[in-house]
This record gives structure tokens, C-alpha cells and sequence, in this order.
């Protein structure tokens, strides 16, 4: 008698709070597997990346760039308007971006892959310098130079000193629109190098592919410290003339707190671009600078 009334004394309580001791059921939403889901080796799957990189020599694109600057500390978002532009690339390091707002030439860059040209006709600024940054400047746009342009616009082959490993993992994405979940399995590629004289591996570059279609949908590369410097997400693949392309490239820059939306219009590969494409005159009656 005596343990059944303690008992009670014990139980009242979660009782009347609505407590149960007894395990509850209830039904989740069950993600939702692609069609077809493709297995290789990790050398295939290099392989691959590589075949792709080495079959491009150049790319001409159409796009639009939206660009957001942030600044958490003071809780300030700013989205800049929506421009027209194009990109021509040639390997193994010539840029070219143009950026027009109502066929108004908003900015033009140009890179030689060493150094590079930015024109700004509003502010009648004409800048120029290495594409190696040597030091940060208060001015977070200086701190971009051409080169994340070319990463994020191609995925580059492994060098030949590149370690790598590739992991199976899954994600799960939601639909809204749809209001379903699907699990999305992937291959994530490490790549990484040794640190000279030690047993130190510094990571360069993890590339993400969706297994479905072995493309690559996210890119992180690394500076040479270890710290995430670019993150490309690439949108779904179109097919713009018998080539796959991503319709959207969002290029962030988490320590510039910059992220830049392209939105692709047109893709075309191995078209010939003249060599003086890469080269930009100093306007007239533009201020010249130079950043290091």
C-alpha cells in the first residue's frame, strides 16, 4: 500500500502537467530518392573533372549580376541593382568582365592573369594592379581580384602535386512550392596539398556533385592559411548548345561578406577571342590608381 501511494505521489505531478511516460508516434515526411542515382570510382570521378576542364579553352558568357554587401557587425544589408553583362574567359588566365545598366557601361575588367585593369566610367575611375592581392584594403570591393571570376566560372582539373579523397553523403532539400523533402546523394571531393617539410595538409579546394548527373553543384576553395575564401554554389544545369552549364552561379566571399548572383543567359565554348579582348585603354579624362 505504501509503494502504490508513493507511486501515485510520483506520478501525480507529470500527470497533471500532461507528461506521459509512455513513447509517442507520430509520421514524418519520408525524403523522396532521384530516379537515378550513378556510383564511381574516386579516379573516375577525377577523372571526369579533369576531362571537362581540359576539353574548355575558352567561354563566353551572357549574364545578369545582382551583388549583395553585408555588414553583420552593424546588421546592414545593401542589394545593388541588377546589371547586364558578359564574361569572356581564355586559358589559362584572361578575363574579361563587362557589367551595363540600360546600355550604360557600368564597370570593365580585365585581367592578363598577372595583373589586371578596372574601369568605372561614372566615377571616372580607372584602376589597376596584381591579380595577387598583397595586402586587404579598406575598400572591401578592391580585395577582389579577377581570379575568383575564373574559379567560380570553371571548375579547374587537380594539379598534379593534389591529394584528394572522396566521401558518399547525403542531403536532404525541401520543396516548398511542392511541399516535399528529397534526399539528394553526393560525392565530395577533398582536395588538399602538403605543406612543404611536413606531414601537413592544407585544403585547397571540395567540390560537391550531385550523383544523379555527376556535375558539381557547390565549390569551396580555401587561401593559403586554411581559411574559406570563396564558396560557389552552381544552380541547375542547362543545356546551351549541347554543353551543360549552370543557369545561376552564386559566387560568396565570407570574409569580404560580399556574394555575387550571376544568372546565366547564354553559354558558348571554344569560340576564338582576340587577344587585344584582354586589354582595356584608360579613358580619357579618367583618374589612374594603382592598388597593391
Amino acid at each position: 500500500m505504501k509503494s502504490t501511494v508513493r507511486l501515485t505521489l510520483f506520478l501525480l505531478p507529470l500527470l497533471l502537467t500532461g507528461c506521459s511516460l509512455l513513447p509517442t508516434t507520430r509520421r514524418l515526411p519520408i525524403p523522396k530518392a532521384p530516379l537515378l542515382i550513378q556510383s564511381v570510382t574516386p579516379d573516375d570521378l577525377v577523372e571526369r573533372l579533369n576531362h571537362r576542364w581540359d576539353g574548355i579553352s575558352s567561354l563566353t558568357a551572357k549574364v545578369e549580376f545582382r551583388a549583395i554587401k553585408s555588414k553583420s557587425k552593424e546588421g546592414v544589408e545593401t542589394d545593388y541593382p541588377t546589371v547586364e553583362g558578359h564574361i569572356l574567359m581564355r586559358k589559362p588566365e584572361e578575363l574579361r568582365v563587362v557589367g551595363q545598366l540600360i546600355g550604360v557601361r557600368v564597370f570593365d575588367m580585365a585581367s592578363d592573369g598577372k595583373d589586371f585593369s578596372l574601369s568605372i566610367p561614372h566615377e571616372s575611375l580607372f584602376i589597376t594592379g596584381s591579380n595577387s592581392s598583397k595586402k586587404k584594403s579598406k575598400n572591401t570591393w578592391e580585395n577582389l581580384r579577377p581570379g575568383f571570376f575564373f574559379d567560380a566560372m570553371l571548375v579547374r582539373a587537380l594539379d598534379p602535386d593534389d591529394l584528394y579523397s572522396v566521401v558518399t553523403d547525403s542531403e536532404t532539400v525541401e520543396d516548398t512550392a511542392r511541399k516535399h523533402l528529397f534526399s539528394v546523394p553526393e560525392y565530395v571531393l577533398s582536395i588538399s596539398r602538403r605543406k612543404p617539410g611536413t606531414q601537413q595538409l592544407i585544403p585547397v579546394r571540395v567540390v560537391t556533385f550531385r550523383r544523379d548527373n555527376l556535375l558539381p553543384y557547390q565549390q569551396d576553395l580555401y587561401d593559403g592559411d586554411g581559411n574559406l575564401e570563396t564558396q560557389v554554389i552552381y544552380g541547375a544545369y542547362q543545356d546551351y548548345e549541347g554543353s551543360q552549364y549552370p543557369s545561376t552561379v552564386t559566387i560568396k566571399r565570407p570574409q569580404e561578406e560580399i556574394q555575387i548572383i550571376l544568372t546565366v543567359e547564354d553559354v558558348h565554348e571554344n569560340l576564338p577571342i582576340a587577344d587585344d579582348t584582354f586589354t582595356i585603354p584608360v579613358p580619357e579624362g579618367s583618374k589612374v590608381e594603382h592598388v597593391e
